[in-house]
C-alpha cells in the first residue's frame, strides 16, 4: 500500500517569541555564569583589600590582580561572541574576530577620546564596547544570515575563505556604524528605565523583584535580567537588581533546610539538605524543583520571604559592584553600598523561610515517594 511510503507530517507548535528570546539569552549566558561569578568574587575581594588598606590601586600587585579580575568583563564581547555564535549556529571564530575588531586598541583609543572616525565617508560614533553585550549579540545574529547568504551564492571552491572574509567586513562595518550606537542607546534606555522605577521606590522594587524572582527562575525569565544587570554595572559601576534577588535565593535554602528537619524519609532528608547547601551557594534549582516547588507551601513561603528580604535590601540601597549571582561564595561582589543591609536582607529571607516552613503542616509523603521511586 502507498500509505506505508507516505511521510506523515505533524505540525509542531511554534515557539512564542518570548520563549525564543529567553531560550536564546539563557543559552548564551549560562556557559559563562561560573566564570562571571569567579571574576565577581575576585573583584569583590580586591575592593575589600583596598578598603582595608591592604593594597593601593597604584601598586604592581593591585594592577596584576585587577587585570585578572577585570579581564573577563573587559573582553566580555569576545566570550559572548563565541557563546552566541554557538547558540545561533554561526561560525564562532568569525564572531570572535568581529568582537576583536570592536575592542581593537586603535579604535578603543579614539573612542575613549570621544573622537568620531571617518569610514568611507561615513561617521562612526564613539561607543564603549568593553563589557558591553547588546552590540555583539546583534552582530552575531547578522553574521548568521550573512554566512547563509554566502553559502548560497558563492562557488564551493572559494566558499571556505571568502565567506569569513565577506562576513567579517560586512558585519564589523554594520556593527560599528549601526549596532554599536544602537546598542548604546538601548542600553542607556534600559538602565535609565530601571533606575527610574527603582528611584520611585527602592523598597517597592525590592518587594516586587524579591517576591517574583524565584517564580521567574521556573520559567527561565530571570535570564532576561542578566544583560540589564551587566549593563548597569558597565554604565553605573554597580547594580541593584542582583542585590534585590539575593534574599530569595537564601529563602530557598531556609525552606529546604526546614523540610530536612521535618522529613522522615532518609533519601528525601539527604536531598533536602544537599539542596539547601546548594541554594546557599547561589544554585537554587535543586531546592526549588526537588523540594520546595513539589511541596507547594514552602515555595509560597520562599516568595514571601524573598519579598521581605528584597524590601530590606531596597531600604539599604544594596548593590553589586560586579556581576555574580548571590550566594555565600559571591558575597565579596556585594561589598559596595549597603553591604551590611544586604547581609541583613539575606539572613532575614533565610530565617523567615526556615521558621515559617517549620511551622507549616506539610504533606511530605508524595515528595518522599517520588524520591524513592
Amino acid at each position: 500500500m502507498e500509505v506505508e511510503n507516505q511521510v506523515i507530517s505533524v505540525k509542531q507548535p511554534r515557539k512564542k517569541i518570548v520563549n525564543i528570546i529567553i531560550d536564546g539569552i539563557s543559552g548564551i549566558f549560562l556557559p559563562l555564569v561560573n566564570i562571571l561569578s569567579a571574576a565577581g568574587i575576585m573583584k569583590g575581594l580586591l575592593a575589600a583589600a583596598v578598603a582595608l588598606n591592604l593594597l593601593t590601586n597604584k601598586e604592581g600587585t593591585y594592577l596584576v590582580l585587577n587585570a585578572m579580575a577585570d579581564s573577563l568583563f573587559y573582553y566580555l564581547p569576545v566570550l559572548l561572541a563565541f557563546t552566541s555564535a554557538k547558540k545561533f549556529g554561526a561560525n564562532p571564530f568569525s564572531a570572535v574576530v568581529i568582537a576583536g575588531v570592536l575592542l581593537h586598541p586603535s579604535l578603543s583609543t579614539l573612542f575613549g577620546d570621544d573622537q568620531t572616525i571617518n569610514f568611507f565617508g561615513l561617521s562612526i560614533s564613539p561607543v564603549t564596547y568593553p563589557a558591553s553585550a547588546i552590540p555583539i549579540l546583534l552582530a552575531t545574529g547578522l553574521l548568521l544570515y550573512i554566512e547563509r547568504f554566502c553559502f548560497k551564492v558563492l562557488p564551493e571552491v572559494i566558499r571556505g575563505f571568502f565567506t569569513p572574509l565577506f562576513s567579517i567586513i560586512i558585519v564589523s562595518s554594520v556593527t560599528l556604524l549601526v549596532f554599536g550606537p544602537m546598542g548604546m542607546v538601548v542600553g542607556d534606555a534600559l538602565a535609565k528605565g530601571y533606575s527610574f522605577v527603582y528611584n520611585l521606590s527602592p523598597v517597592g522594587a525590592g518587594i516586587a523583584l524579591g517576591g517574583a524572582i524565584q517564580v521567574m527562575v521556573i520559567f527561565g525569565l530571570h535570564w532576561s535580567l542578566v544583560p540589564l544587570a551587566i549593563n548597569n554595572i558597565s554604565i553605573n559601576g554597580s547594580d541593584t537588581i542582583l542585590a534585590l534577588m539575593g534574599p530569595a535565593a537564601f529563602a530557598q535554602a531556609g525552606a529546604s533546610l526546614a523540610v530536612f528537619f521535618k522529613a522522615k524519609d532518609k533519601k528525601f532528608k539527604t536531598l533536602s539538605l544537599s539542596a539547601s547547601i546548594s541554594a546557599l551557594f547561589g544554585v537554587t534549582e535543586p531546592a526549588m524543583f526537588g523540594v520546595n516547588l513539589p511541596l507547594r507551601k514552602p515555595m509560597v513561603v520562599v516568595c514571601c520571604a524573598g519579598a521581605v528580604g528584597g524590601g530590606i535590601a531596597g531600604i539599604f540601597h544594596s548593590a553589586a559592584i560586579s556581576f555574580a549571582f548571590p550566594g555565600l561564595a559571591t558575597l565579596p561582589a556585594y561589598l559596595g553600598d549597603g553591604f551590611s543591609g544586604f547581609l541583613i536582607a539575606c539572613a532575614t529571607g533565610l530565617v523567615i523561610s526556615f521558621v515559617a516552613t517549620l511551622l507549616l503542616k506539610l504533606e511530605l509523603a508524595p515528595a518522599e515517594q517520588s524520591v524513592n521511586e
